[in-house]
């Protein structure tokens, strides 16, 4: 009886959790949702998909249009990552071709430091995040676009220019690790 009951209240959580709509995209232990692009040395390490030498990305083997995805991440070293996000082709991205959420606290820009979207949006706030656990919270509907990280919104605009595409994952520089990557379509 008592296994029963554990057998039906993991149903019952399970049943939750695809009624709320949110989907896995990185589980923490394989990257069967993504293609990788480039030479990062991506690996699977307690959890966290990480890389410290190459360039590179993971890219969706689906497109998004309207959604919201949330992405845990750690920076060291100077670490360079995003999260991009609409881009038009997923085997040609630059910060220009996607949205990208960036991962940069040291860019010689700072308009388009961690929390910004390079050559769409600067950040309205500031949030250094290298070197601890982050969390973007990033809300994509028709062309309002607005980033939460670490609770603190750092992106609130309205952007026309890319409407659906694929999500890569960058890696360019630093360390990176990145975790708990989870999507729901709107």
């Amino acid at each position: 009886m008592k296994r029963l009951s554990v057998i039906a209240l993991a149903m019952f959580a399970l049943s939750a959790q695809t009624s709320s709509g949110w989907v896995t995209l990185f589980n923490g232990k394989d990257l069967n949702n993504f293609n990788q692009i480039g030479t990062a040395n991506w690996q699977i390490v307690d959890g966290a998909v990480q890389a410290n030498m190459g360039t590179g990305y993971l890219v969706t083997k689906e497109n998004y249009t309207d959604f919201e995805i949330k992405v845990e991440f750690w920076s060291a070293n100077g670490g360079n990552s995003g999260v991009y996000m609409r881009c038009m082709d997923g085997a040609k991205i630059t910060d220009k071709t996607c949205y990208e959420a960036n991962v940069f606290d040291k860019r010689k820009d700072q308009s388009g430091r961690t929390g910004g979207i390079p050559n769409y949006a600067a950040p309205i706030a500031i949030v250094d995040a290298e070197g601890k656990w982050n969390t973007y919270e990033i809300t994509m509907r028709g062309p309002h676009i607005v980033v939460v990280l670490n609770g603190v919104k750092t992106i609130d605009t309205k952007d026309e220019t890319l409407k659906s595409g694929p999500i890569a994952l960058q890696y360019a520089a630093g360390d990176i690790k990145i975790r708990n990557v989870q999507i729901r379509r709107l």
